[in-house]
């Protein structure tokens, strides 16, 4: 399956817990689209299979991960599979424009996720390190890897509704506010 999707990605959209809010992802998703992004990536906790639905057609790829409020895992695979979206279990190791990224959700307190990720970032196997699960915006460098959390599409735990248009030539990423 992997062979018919696109990997020479340059821009990315990096999504994470939507939490079925509908109209911040579609919201976002436009964005994403005006910003003419080549795959999209959601870090998990889009929570039920017909948000993980609105997810098809948003780029020529589409990569997500589970996280730990996502529903009933079979359905969702089911849904992934009709709507063209690789829906995997993390951590899951990915290369786009030729990099090596790592998609995790999460795990635990946002402490110990933090200091797994880092670890993660400073061993060097990844160009970067992408997490979700704590909703909190997180852009930086650990050593040589880029660590990015795009912070919570749903928006109810932060108050902000974000995502994160990650450019892999540059491996730099911009916050984008929904």
């Amino acid at each position: 399956m992997p062979g018919r999707f696109v990997t020479n990605v340059v821009r990315v959209a990096v999504l994470s817990d939507t939490h079925d809010n509908l109209q911040k992802l579609r919201a976002a998703l436009s964005i994403a689209k005006e910003r003419c992004v080549e795959a999209v990536i959601h870090l998990g906790d889009f929570t039920s299979p017909f948000t993980l639905r609105e997810l098809y057609g948003s780029a020529p790829r589409v990569v997500a991960v589970l996280g730990n409020n996502d529903g009933d895992p079979l359905a969702l695979h089911r849904t992934a599979s009709a709507s063209d979206v690789e829906l995997q279990h993390w951590p899951h190791e990915l290369e786009l424009g030729g990099r090596r990224l790592l998609l995790i959700h999460g795990f635990g307190s946002a402490e110990t996720l933090i200091r797994v990720v880092e670890a993660l970032a400073g061993s060097g196997r990844w160009d970067a390190v992408l997490y979700g699960h704590t909703h909190r915006l997180d852009i930086r460098r650990v050593g040589e890897a880029l660590v990015l959390n795009p912070g919570e599409i749903y928006g109810g735990l932060t108050g902000r509704s974000t995502f994160a248009l990650l450019e892999t030539d540059r491996m730099e990423a911009e916050v984008v506010e929904v």
